[in-house]
Protein backbone atom coordinates (compact mmCIF):
# COMPACT_ATOMS: atom_id res chain seq x y z
CA UNK A 1 0.00 0.00 0.00
CA UNK A 2 1.61 3.45 -0.97
CA UNK A 3 -0.02 7.04 -0.03
CA UNK A 4 -0.37 7.54 -3.37
CA UNK A 5 -3.31 5.01 -4.16
CA UNK A 6 -6.68 4.96 -4.24
CA UNK A 7 -6.72 1.83 -1.81
CA UNK A 8 -5.18 4.39 0.70
CA UNK A 9 -7.53 7.55 0.14
CA UNK A 10 -10.35 6.01 0.18
CA UNK A 11 -10.06 2.95 2.26
CA UNK A 12 -7.39 2.40 4.61
CA UNK A 13 -7.01 6.07 5.62
CA UNK A 14 -10.57 6.65 6.30
CA UNK A 15 -11.16 3.43 8.75
CA UNK A 16 -7.77 4.31 10.17
CA UNK A 17 -8.57 8.17 11.39
CA UNK A 18 -11.77 6.87 12.65
CA UNK A 19 -10.70 3.87 14.86
CA UNK A 20 -8.30 6.38 15.86
CA UNK A 21 -10.61 9.41 17.08
CA UNK A 22 -12.84 6.96 18.58
CA UNK A 23 -9.61 5.06 20.64
CA UNK A 24 -9.16 6.78 23.90
CA UNK A 25 -5.99 8.63 24.24
CA UNK A 26 -4.26 6.59 26.52
CA UNK A 27 -4.60 3.59 24.21
CA UNK A 28 -3.91 5.17 21.03
CA UNK A 29 -0.65 3.47 20.86
CA UNK A 30 -1.94 0.47 20.33
CA UNK A 31 -4.41 1.74 17.31
CA UNK A 32 -0.85 2.78 15.85
CA UNK A 33 0.62 -0.40 16.30
CA UNK A 34 -2.36 -2.56 14.48
CA UNK A 35 -2.77 -0.13 11.70
CA UNK A 36 0.59 0.65 10.79
CA UNK A 37 0.56 -3.44 10.81
CA UNK A 38 -1.99 -3.61 8.77
CA UNK A 39 -0.25 -0.91 6.04
CA UNK A 40 3.01 -2.55 6.22
CA UNK A 41 1.56 -6.18 5.59
CA UNK A 42 -0.14 -5.48 2.74
CA UNK A 43 3.14 -5.95 1.02
CA UNK A 44 4.36 -9.19 2.83
CA UNK A 45 3.03 -10.89 5.48
CA UNK A 46 5.91 -12.99 6.43
CA UNK A 47 8.31 -9.76 6.59
CA UNK A 48 5.95 -8.39 9.92
CA UNK A 49 7.98 -11.14 11.69
CA UNK A 50 10.71 -9.44 10.97
CA UNK A 51 9.19 -6.30 12.06
CA UNK A 52 8.16 -7.84 15.75
CA UNK A 53 11.46 -9.46 16.06
CA UNK A 54 13.49 -6.07 15.25
CA UNK A 55 10.61 -3.90 17.94
CA UNK A 56 11.10 -6.85 20.82
CA UNK A 57 15.06 -6.92 20.70
CA UNK A 58 15.64 -3.24 20.52
CA UNK A 59 12.99 -2.96 23.44
CA UNK A 60 14.87 -5.47 25.42
CA UNK A 61 18.59 -4.02 24.64
CA UNK A 62 17.40 -0.67 25.35
CA UNK A 63 16.38 -1.71 28.69
CA UNK A 64 19.15 -3.59 29.66
CA UNK A 65 21.11 -0.30 28.76
CA UNK A 66 19.29 1.88 31.06
CA UNK A 67 19.35 -0.81 33.86
CA UNK A 68 23.07 -1.06 33.72
CA UNK A 69 23.12 3.15 33.38
CA UNK A 70 24.02 5.38 30.58
CA UNK A 71 27.92 5.02 29.19
CA UNK A 72 28.80 2.37 31.86
CA UNK A 73 30.90 -0.47 30.74
CA UNK A 74 28.25 -2.74 30.90
CA UNK A 75 25.81 -0.37 28.70
CA UNK A 76 28.99 -0.05 26.18
CA UNK A 77 28.53 -4.06 25.70
CA UNK A 78 24.85 -4.09 25.50
CA UNK A 79 24.83 -1.30 23.20
CA UNK A 80 27.30 -2.60 20.93
CA UNK A 81 25.47 -6.43 20.72
CA UNK A 82 21.92 -4.24 20.14
CA UNK A 83 23.78 -2.48 17.36
CA UNK A 84 25.68 -5.80 15.68
CA UNK A 85 22.43 -7.94 15.66
CA UNK A 86 20.78 -4.53 13.99
CA UNK A 87 23.33 -4.20 11.00
CA UNK A 88 23.64 -7.97 10.67
CA UNK A 89 19.57 -8.26 9.90
CA UNK A 90 20.23 -5.30 7.49
CA UNK A 91 23.39 -6.57 5.96
CA UNK A 92 21.93 -9.61 5.57
CA UNK A 93 18.93 -8.54 3.67
CA UNK A 94 20.45 -5.78 1.42
CA UNK A 95 23.87 -6.35 1.27
CA UNK A 96 24.46 -10.23 1.42
CA UNK A 97 23.70 -10.55 -2.12
CA UNK A 98 25.87 -7.74 -2.92
CA UNK A 99 28.35 -9.35 -1.07
CA UNK A 100 28.44 -12.71 -2.87
CA UNK A 101 27.83 -11.18 -6.62
CA UNK A 102 31.45 -8.97 -5.98
CA UNK A 103 33.07 -12.19 -4.40
CA UNK A 104 31.74 -13.62 -7.65
CA UNK A 105 33.39 -11.44 -9.73
CA UNK A 106 36.78 -11.83 -7.81
CA UNK A 107 36.97 -15.83 -8.11
CA UNK A 108 35.56 -15.31 -11.79
CA UNK A 109 38.72 -13.15 -12.69
CA UNK A 110 40.94 -16.18 -10.88
CA UNK A 111 39.30 -18.87 -12.81
CA UNK A 112 37.47 -20.38 -9.33
CA UNK A 113 34.27 -21.74 -8.92
CA UNK A 114 31.92 -19.32 -8.12
CA UNK A 115 29.57 -19.29 -5.32
CA UNK A 116 25.84 -20.04 -5.59
CA UNK A 117 23.79 -16.84 -5.76
CA UNK A 118 21.04 -16.08 -3.10
CA UNK A 119 17.71 -14.55 -3.93
CA UNK A 120 17.01 -12.57 -0.98
CA UNK A 121 13.97 -10.42 -1.40
CA UNK A 122 14.47 -7.36 0.23
CA UNK A 123 11.65 -5.96 3.05
CA UNK A 124 10.14 -2.53 2.69
CA UNK A 125 11.78 0.35 4.69
CA UNK A 126 13.95 -1.80 6.76
CA UNK A 127 17.07 0.72 6.04
CA UNK A 128 14.96 3.50 7.81
CA UNK A 129 13.32 1.46 11.10
CA UNK A 130 16.73 0.00 11.34
CA UNK A 131 18.38 3.26 11.70
CA UNK A 132 15.54 4.34 14.02
CA UNK A 133 16.41 1.59 16.28
CA UNK A 134 20.04 1.70 16.52
CA UNK A 135 19.49 5.58 16.87
CA UNK A 136 17.09 4.77 19.86
CA UNK A 137 20.18 2.18 21.89
CA UNK A 138 22.21 5.05 21.19
CA UNK A 139 20.43 7.59 22.67
CA UNK A 140 19.86 5.29 25.89
CA UNK A 141 23.51 4.67 26.15
CA UNK A 142 24.51 8.43 25.68
CA UNK A 143 21.87 9.47 28.57
CA UNK A 144 19.85 11.75 26.17
CA UNK A 145 16.60 9.69 26.53
CA UNK A 146 15.49 7.36 29.04
CA UNK A 147 14.28 3.90 27.66
CA UNK A 148 10.75 3.54 27.64
CA UNK A 149 9.03 1.12 29.94
CA UNK A 150 5.92 0.85 27.80
CA UNK A 151 6.66 -1.73 25.13
CA UNK A 152 3.37 -0.48 23.29
CA UNK A 153 4.65 3.35 23.08
CA UNK A 154 8.56 1.90 21.49
CA UNK A 155 6.68 -0.85 18.97
CA UNK A 156 4.60 2.38 18.05
CA UNK A 157 7.10 4.68 17.63
CA UNK A 158 9.40 2.60 15.23
CA UNK A 159 6.00 1.53 13.17
CA UNK A 160 4.83 4.69 12.73
CA UNK A 161 3.30 4.37 9.54
CA UNK A 162 3.49 7.70 8.60
CA UNK A 163 7.15 7.69 8.09
CA UNK A 164 7.88 3.87 7.97
CA UNK A 165 8.87 3.41 4.35
CA UNK A 166 10.56 6.42 3.40
CA UNK A 167 11.02 8.14 6.28
CA UNK A 168 11.85 11.14 7.66
CA UNK A 169 14.50 9.45 9.73
CA UNK A 170 12.95 9.91 13.53
CA UNK A 171 14.34 9.64 16.76
CA UNK A 172 12.43 8.08 19.55
CA UNK A 173 14.16 11.31 22.15
CA UNK A 174 12.52 13.57 19.68
CA UNK A 175 8.94 11.51 19.93
CA UNK A 176 8.99 10.51 23.64
CA UNK A 177 7.23 13.52 24.99
CA UNK A 178 4.58 13.27 22.14
CA UNK A 179 3.77 9.47 22.90
CA UNK A 180 3.14 10.67 26.02
CA UNK A 181 0.91 13.66 25.54
CA UNK A 182 -0.11 15.33 22.06
CA UNK A 183 -2.17 17.93 21.12
CA UNK A 184 -5.06 17.59 18.67
CA UNK A 185 -7.19 20.15 16.89
CA UNK A 186 -8.98 21.33 14.01
CA UNK A 187 -5.92 23.51 13.43
CA UNK A 188 -3.81 20.77 13.89
CA UNK A 189 -5.33 18.54 11.30
CA UNK A 190 -6.13 21.32 8.95
CA UNK A 191 -2.35 21.85 8.44
CA UNK A 192 -1.80 18.24 8.27
CA UNK A 193 -4.57 17.86 6.05
CA UNK A 194 -2.86 20.91 3.56
CA UNK A 195 0.76 19.02 4.01
CA UNK A 196 -0.69 15.68 2.91
CA UNK A 197 -2.42 17.54 -0.40
CA UNK A 198 0.57 18.96 -1.14
CA UNK A 199 2.84 16.28 -1.08
CA UNK A 200 0.11 14.31 -3.13
CA UNK A 201 0.28 17.11 -5.56
CA UNK A 202 4.14 16.78 -5.80
CA UNK A 203 4.23 12.95 -6.26
CA UNK A 204 1.22 12.47 -8.41
CA UNK A 205 1.60 15.55 -10.71
CA UNK A 206 5.04 16.70 -11.32
CA UNK A 207 7.30 13.38 -10.09
CA UNK A 208 4.82 10.24 -11.99
CA UNK A 209 4.82 13.01 -15.03
CA UNK A 210 8.67 12.94 -15.56
CA UNK A 211 9.22 9.61 -14.33
CA UNK A 212 8.70 7.92 -18.15
CA UNK A 213 10.61 10.59 -19.56
CA UNK A 214 13.69 10.11 -17.16
CA UNK A 215 13.73 6.13 -17.58
CA UNK A 216 13.73 6.23 -21.28
CA UNK A 217 16.59 8.51 -21.28
CA UNK A 218 19.01 6.39 -18.97
CA UNK A 219 17.42 3.37 -21.10
CA UNK A 220 19.36 4.84 -24.10
CA UNK A 221 22.06 3.08 -25.77
CA UNK A 222 23.87 6.24 -27.37
CA UNK A 223 22.52 9.40 -25.63
CA UNK A 224 23.62 12.97 -27.35
CA UNK A 225 24.53 15.95 -25.22
CA UNK A 226 21.37 17.10 -24.97
CA UNK A 227 19.63 13.75 -24.54
CA UNK A 228 21.90 13.23 -21.36
CA UNK A 229 21.33 16.68 -20.03
CA UNK A 230 17.82 16.70 -20.29
CA UNK A 231 17.39 13.29 -18.52
CA UNK A 232 19.34 14.74 -16.12
CA UNK A 233 17.53 17.20 -15.16
CA UNK A 234 14.42 15.42 -14.91
CA UNK A 235 15.64 13.29 -12.74
CA UNK A 236 16.86 15.96 -10.70
CA UNK A 237 13.69 17.16 -10.55
CA UNK A 238 11.42 13.92 -10.51
CA UNK A 239 13.64 12.69 -7.43
CA UNK A 240 13.21 15.91 -5.35
CA UNK A 241 9.85 15.62 -6.00
CA UNK A 242 8.75 12.13 -5.36
CA UNK A 243 10.88 11.97 -2.14
CA UNK A 244 9.76 15.66 -0.82
CA UNK A 245 6.41 14.69 -1.55
CA UNK A 246 6.62 11.68 0.31
CA UNK A 247 8.12 14.06 3.37
CA UNK A 248 5.30 16.24 3.10
CA UNK A 249 2.46 13.58 3.08
CA UNK A 250 4.09 12.05 6.08
CA UNK A 251 4.50 15.01 8.06
CA UNK A 252 0.63 15.82 7.21
CA UNK A 253 -0.23 12.58 8.33
CA UNK A 254 1.93 13.06 11.63
CA UNK A 255 -0.45 16.52 11.88
CA UNK A 256 -2.98 14.78 11.52
CA UNK A 257 -2.61 12.22 14.47
CA UNK A 258 -0.94 14.59 16.81
CA UNK A 259 2.78 14.03 16.46
CA UNK A 260 4.90 17.21 14.97
CA UNK A 261 7.45 15.29 12.82
CA UNK A 262 11.39 16.67 11.77
CA UNK A 263 11.30 18.92 8.28
CA UNK A 264 13.36 16.74 5.97
CA UNK A 265 13.68 19.20 3.02
CA UNK A 266 13.94 23.18 2.77
CA UNK A 267 14.51 23.91 -1.14
CA UNK A 268 17.75 22.00 -1.30
CA UNK A 269 18.49 22.95 -4.80
CA UNK A 270 19.07 26.73 -3.53
CA UNK A 271 21.99 25.48 -1.74
CA UNK A 272 25.79 27.66 -2.57
CA UNK A 273 27.79 24.21 -1.77
CA UNK A 274 27.35 20.89 -1.20
CA UNK A 275 27.84 20.95 2.54
CA UNK A 276 24.82 23.50 2.24
CA UNK A 277 22.95 21.33 0.51
CA UNK A 278 23.68 18.55 3.01
CA UNK A 279 21.44 21.07 5.17
CA UNK A 280 18.75 21.33 2.96
CA UNK A 281 18.28 17.30 1.42
CA UNK A 282 17.19 14.46 3.36
CA UNK A 283 17.38 16.61 6.49
CA UNK A 284 16.73 13.69 9.04
CA UNK A 285 19.05 11.27 7.41
CA UNK A 286 22.09 13.81 7.08
CA UNK A 287 21.91 14.49 10.59
CA UNK A 288 21.43 10.92 11.75
CA UNK A 289 25.13 10.41 10.00
CA UNK A 290 26.33 13.28 10.93
CA UNK A 291 25.43 12.45 15.42
CA UNK A 292 25.56 8.82 15.19
CA UNK A 293 28.76 8.13 12.52
CA UNK A 294 30.22 11.36 11.76
CA UNK A 295 30.71 12.35 15.43
CA UNK A 296 31.88 8.74 16.58
CA UNK A 297 34.42 8.53 13.88
CA UNK A 298 35.72 11.56 15.33
CA UNK A 299 34.00 14.71 13.64
CA UNK A 300 35.90 17.77 13.60
CA UNK A 301 38.39 17.12 15.94
CA UNK A 302 42.04 15.96 15.07
CA UNK A 303 43.26 18.32 13.00
CA UNK A 304 42.10 19.20 8.92
CA UNK A 305 42.85 15.77 7.49
CA UNK A 306 41.13 13.73 10.28
CA UNK A 307 37.89 15.63 9.70
CA UNK A 308 38.05 15.34 5.66
CA UNK A 309 38.73 12.10 6.18
CA UNK A 310 35.87 11.33 7.97
CA UNK A 311 33.84 13.21 6.37
CA UNK A 312 34.36 11.44 3.03
CA UNK A 313 33.92 8.37 5.40
CA UNK A 314 30.56 9.36 6.56
CA UNK A 315 29.75 9.75 3.16
CA UNK A 316 30.54 6.75 1.39
CA UNK A 317 28.86 4.77 4.07
CA UNK A 318 26.13 7.17 3.66
CA UNK A 319 25.41 6.51 -0.16
CA UNK A 320 26.28 2.28 0.29
CA UNK A 321 23.20 2.95 2.68
CA UNK A 322 20.95 3.59 -0.29
CA UNK A 323 21.55 0.55 -2.04
CA UNK A 324 23.89 -2.87 -2.34
CA UNK A 325 25.40 -1.16 -5.71
CA UNK A 326 28.63 0.34 -6.72
CA UNK A 327 27.05 3.75 -8.10
CA UNK A 328 25.52 4.40 -5.02
CA UNK A 329 29.19 4.15 -3.39
CA UNK A 330 30.54 6.29 -6.12
CA UNK A 331 27.72 9.08 -5.53
CA UNK A 332 28.36 8.73 -1.50
CA UNK A 333 32.48 9.12 -2.46
CA UNK A 334 31.47 12.14 -4.90
CA UNK A 335 29.60 14.33 -2.56
CA UNK A 336 32.12 13.08 0.43
CA UNK A 337 34.72 14.02 -1.47
CA UNK A 338 33.46 17.61 -2.38
CA UNK A 339 32.51 17.74 1.73
CA UNK A 340 35.78 17.45 1.97
CA UNK A 341 37.45 19.74 -0.46
CA UNK A 342 35.26 22.63 1.07
CA UNK A 343 35.79 21.98 4.35
CA UNK A 344 39.81 21.66 3.46
CA UNK A 345 39.52 25.43 1.38
CA UNK A 346 37.20 27.14 3.44
CA UNK A 347 34.63 27.19 0.66
CA UNK A 348 32.02 25.39 2.88
CA UNK A 349 29.29 28.29 2.06
CA UNK A 350 26.56 27.54 5.21
CA UNK A 351 23.08 29.18 4.85
CA UNK A 352 22.72 32.97 3.94
CA UNK A 353 19.71 34.69 2.69
CA UNK A 354 22.13 36.48 0.05
CA UNK A 355 22.01 34.67 -3.63
CA UNK A 356 24.85 34.19 -5.64
CA UNK A 357 24.00 32.70 -9.10
CA UNK A 358 27.38 31.54 -10.07
CA UNK A 359 27.86 29.23 -6.49
CA UNK A 360 24.06 28.35 -7.17
CA UNK A 361 24.92 26.98 -10.62
CA UNK A 362 28.39 25.42 -9.50
CA UNK A 363 26.66 23.46 -6.84
CA UNK A 364 23.78 22.54 -8.94
CA UNK A 365 26.35 20.68 -11.43
CA UNK A 366 27.63 19.15 -8.67
CA UNK A 367 24.68 17.84 -7.44
CA UNK A 368 23.53 16.68 -11.12
CA UNK A 369 26.74 15.12 -11.69
CA UNK A 370 26.16 12.84 -8.35
CA UNK A 371 22.47 12.13 -9.06
CA UNK A 372 23.36 10.35 -12.88
CA UNK A 373 25.67 8.31 -10.61
CA UNK A 374 22.64 8.06 -7.89
CA UNK A 375 20.12 6.74 -11.00
CA UNK A 376 22.45 4.56 -13.66
CA UNK A 377 21.91 0.35 -12.71
CA UNK A 378 25.59 0.68 -12.83
CA UNK A 379 29.11 2.58 -14.19
CA UNK A 380 28.82 1.98 -17.27
CA UNK A 381 25.30 3.34 -17.44
CA UNK A 382 26.53 5.64 -15.17
CA UNK A 383 29.53 6.65 -17.55
CA UNK A 384 27.85 6.67 -20.49
CA UNK A 385 25.43 9.26 -19.65
CA UNK A 386 28.23 11.26 -18.26
CA UNK A 387 30.04 11.18 -21.37
CA UNK A 388 27.16 12.07 -23.10
CA UNK A 389 26.96 15.26 -21.06
CA UNK A 390 30.59 16.41 -21.14
CA UNK A 391 30.83 15.42 -25.08
CA UNK A 392 29.43 18.95 -25.88
CA UNK A 393 27.34 17.46 -29.58
CA UNK A 394 25.82 19.57 -31.38
CA UNK A 395 23.15 17.31 -32.74
CA UNK A 396 20.30 17.99 -30.17
CA UNK A 397 17.93 15.89 -28.50
CA UNK A 398 17.94 12.26 -30.78
CA UNK A 399 15.50 10.73 -32.69
CA UNK A 400 14.36 8.36 -30.80
CA UNK A 401 13.73 10.25 -27.65
CA UNK A 402 12.06 12.83 -29.36
CA UNK A 403 9.81 10.22 -30.67
CA UNK A 404 8.91 8.79 -26.51
CA UNK A 405 9.19 12.38 -25.02
CA UNK A 406 5.90 14.77 -24.95
CA UNK A 407 4.64 18.04 -24.66
CA UNK A 408 3.33 17.66 -21.15
CA UNK A 409 6.33 16.00 -20.19
CA UNK A 410 8.38 19.06 -20.75
CA UNK A 411 6.04 21.49 -19.69
CA UNK A 412 6.11 19.85 -16.16
CA UNK A 413 9.60 19.84 -15.99
CA UNK A 414 10.10 23.73 -16.82
CA UNK A 415 6.83 24.21 -14.54
CA UNK A 416 9.17 22.52 -12.07
CA UNK A 417 11.97 24.26 -12.30
CA UNK A 418 10.15 27.49 -12.09
CA UNK A 419 8.52 25.98 -8.89
CA UNK A 420 11.97 25.47 -7.44
CA UNK A 421 13.49 28.99 -8.56
CA UNK A 422 10.14 30.87 -7.08
CA UNK A 423 10.19 28.94 -4.22
CA UNK A 424 13.84 29.39 -3.11
CA UNK A 425 13.66 33.20 -4.22
CA UNK A 426 11.20 33.86 -1.81
CA UNK A 427 12.48 31.60 1.04
CA UNK A 428 15.27 34.30 1.00
CA UNK A 429 13.35 37.66 0.62
CA UNK A 430 14.26 39.92 3.19
CA UNK A 431 11.71 40.17 6.19
CA UNK A 432 12.17 44.09 6.09
CA UNK A 433 10.30 44.11 2.36
CA UNK A 434 7.83 41.64 3.29
CA UNK A 435 6.81 40.88 6.72
CA UNK A 436 6.28 37.77 7.84
CA UNK A 437 2.14 38.03 8.72
CA UNK A 438 2.23 38.92 4.89
CA UNK A 439 4.37 36.19 3.92
CA UNK A 440 2.28 33.78 5.87
CA UNK A 441 -0.92 35.25 4.80
CA UNK A 442 0.19 34.96 1.28
CA UNK A 443 0.07 30.93 1.85
CA UNK A 444 -2.16 30.37 3.46
CA UNK A 445 -4.68 32.38 0.94
CA UNK A 446 -2.98 30.66 -1.94
CA UNK A 447 -3.21 26.95 -0.23
CA UNK A 448 -7.11 27.84 0.22
CA UNK A 449 -7.40 28.40 -3.24
CA UNK A 450 -5.52 26.07 -5.10
CA UNK A 451 -4.56 22.94 -2.94
CA UNK A 452 -8.44 21.71 -2.90
CA UNK A 453 -9.01 21.37 -6.75
CA UNK A 454 -5.54 20.56 -7.52
CA UNK A 455 -5.34 17.40 -4.75
CA UNK A 456 -8.72 16.43 -6.73
CA UNK A 457 -7.61 16.84 -9.97
CA UNK A 458 -4.42 14.61 -9.10
CA UNK A 459 -6.75 12.00 -8.25
CA UNK A 460 -8.30 12.12 -11.26
CA UNK A 461 -4.68 11.66 -12.58
CA UNK A 462 -4.08 8.90 -9.99
CA UNK A 463 -6.87 6.90 -11.09
CA UNK A 464 -6.23 6.99 -15.06
CA UNK A 465 -2.07 6.07 -14.57
CA UNK A 466 -0.64 3.20 -13.86
CA UNK A 467 0.82 2.19 -10.27
CA UNK A 468 3.58 4.48 -9.51
CA UNK A 469 5.88 3.97 -6.50
CA UNK A 470 7.97 6.39 -4.32
CA UNK A 471 11.53 5.75 -5.73
CA UNK A 472 12.74 5.90 -2.04
CA UNK A 473 10.78 2.73 -1.16
CA UNK A 474 13.83 0.39 -2.92
CA UNK A 475 16.31 2.10 0.18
Amino acid sequence: MVFSSNIFLFLFLPAYLLAYYLTPCRYRSWTILVGSCVFYGWWRVDFLFLFAGVMLWNYLVGRMIDTCGSRSPAARHWVTAGIAVDLMILGYFKYAGFGISAINQVLASLGLQPLGSLEIILPVGISFYIFQAISYLVDVYRGDTAATRRFIDFAAFIALFPQLIAGPVLRYKDLAGQFRSRTHSVEKFSEGSGRFMQGFIRKVFIADTLAPLVDHCFRLAHPTTADAWLGSLAYGVQLYFDFSGYSDMAIGLGLMMGFRFVENFNQPYFSHSITEFWQRWHISLSTWLRDYLYIPLGGNRGGMARTCRNLFVTMLLGGFWHGANWTFLAWGGWHGLWLALERATGNAVRESRRIRPMRLAWTNLLILVGWVLFRSDDLGRAGTMLGAMFSFDLSGLSLVFREEITGLQVATLVLACGVILVSGIWQRLDHAMLPGLVRRGAVRYASALFLPPLFWLSILKLSAQSYSPFLYFQF
